[in-house]
């Protein structure tokens, strides 16, 4: 713990004088855009464009309200800068540093975001922001984000009860004020249940296995490497690999060494679409790790999955002072089977194993209950907090104006 902090003041003290000269940059010349202009009622920032079918559904249902929203990207290629969806409108603010000289100085009421470590490092608060709310962008653990991720929100929306008690037990044991919990759902979660009700399944298809790990040294290729592409290929089904997006940049050497090794071919594909609707759809397993996207995978398309041993090191994450069984490693049994050591070597008859356990869907069930609330109602909830967040705050302005 005592590393940790020092660290911290380390990492606290390096980036105070980052976060300086991006302010005397703001204030010759950045930040001529929306985002710095006039008040935004509704501000939202997105650090990377795979999150934009996290808040796709609010933004519409916003926009059905007459609700308007900025949208903020340190995507050049976001798809919120090409949606057309009624009362937003969208600005690419990146990269580097001036994604934060931008939301720095930003004037807001309410800013909704994914992105955690507000006020830890570069990202800091505005003076000119009311408040700040996080959106989770999985249906799992809140507590598996860095160190402090979400100490500095005034808000978090919620999928499930379980997340509300993490909260509040490190707001105890750090001493911060009780932030607001609001449990909401999951609405991009709802949004593809929805499309999957309208577009049905993938029809037939070669038996598929998706190969979708996180990334960091706990992760499924950190632990098994290449032995894993090697013991799917000789299976003979069709294989799809996703990797987390931060594989590419924090593990670059490893990804490029892998995609080297197995190229696409017949039998192997390398999967990077920005919407995962398509892959999630035509794969009839999924083999992971601790990534939230088994919880897409296995509650909206109601299919089982493969895990690896969920003992990581939680050293980095604030689950660390919980000092606790994580819930997700309840749940992973209850949804699928665990890969080991033992039985990589033959991991045909565990995918066909799995495929057959007609228990899983029970515990997917039990699962869903417990980590998606308020099905089909997350949009709709979310927006009328949004909306009434802003109503009281603007409402408290005007009265200090008076």
């Amino acid at each position: 713990m005592l590393f940790t902090i020092l660290i911290g003041l380390i990492g606290a003290a390096y980036y105070s004088i980052r976060t300086f000269a991006v302010k005397i940059k703001s204030r010759i010349g950045c930040g001529k855009g929306k985002a710095n202009a006039e008040r935004i009622p509704i501000a939202i920032f997105s650090d990377s464009k795979r999150y934009y079918t996290v808040f796709e559904p609010v933004i519409a249902e916003l926009g059905r309200r007459n609700v308007k929203t900025v949208f903020l990207t340190a995507s050049e290629d976001d798809p919120a800068l090409k949606a057309d969806i009624d009362c937003m409108s969208a600005e690419y603010i990146g990269p580097g540093n001036k994604v934060y000289s931008c939301l720095n100085s930003l004037n807001a009421t309410v800013v909704l975001s994914t992105t955690p470590g507000l006020e830890v490092y570069q990202w800091k608060r505005s003076p000119n922001v009311s408040y700040y709310v996080h959106i989770p962008h999985a249906a799992s653990e809140i507590c598996l984000y860095r160190m402090f991720g979400l100490d500095y929100y005034d808000a978090v929306l919620l999928s499930g009860s379980y997340q509300e008690k993490d909260i509040r037990d490190l707001e105890k044991l750090r001493g911060l004020p009780a932030k607001e919990l609001v449990q909401i759902g999951i609405p991009y979660m709802d949004e593809m249940a929805r499309r999957l009700a309208e577009e049905g399944g993938a029809g037939d298809h070669p038996r598929t296995v998706l190969l979708a790990p996180s990334w960091g040294k706990s992760a499924l290729f950190s632990v098994y490497g290449s032995r894993i592409l090697e013991s799917l290929i000789e299976t003979g089904y069709h294989v799809i690999v996703r990797p987390h997006p931060q594989s590419f940049v924090s593990e670059q050497e490893m990804m490029n060494d892998l995609m080297e090794r197995f190229p696409d071919s017949d039998c192997l594909e390398w999967n990077r679409d920005n919407d995962n609707f398509d892959v999630l759809r035509r794969s009839d397993i999924m083999i992971s790790d601790f990534s939230g996207v088994v919880f897409d995978f296995t509650l909206v398309f109601d299919k089982p999955v493969i895990y690896t041993d969920p003992d990581i090191d939680l050293s980095p994450y604030d689950a660390w002072w919980l000092k606790r069984p994580l819930w997700t490693a309840s749940a992973l049994p209850r949804i699928g089977k665990r890969l080991t050591e033992e039985n990589i070597r033959n991991v045909k008859k565990l995918i066909d194993d799995v495929l057959s356990d007609e228990g899983l869907a029970f515990g997917r069930r039990e699962v869903k209950e417990e980590t998606w609330a308020h099905f089909g109602e997350g949009a709709s909830r979310c927006a009328d907090y949004i909306v009434a967040k802003l109503d009281e705050l603007t409402s408290v302005e005007k009265e200090e104006k008076s």
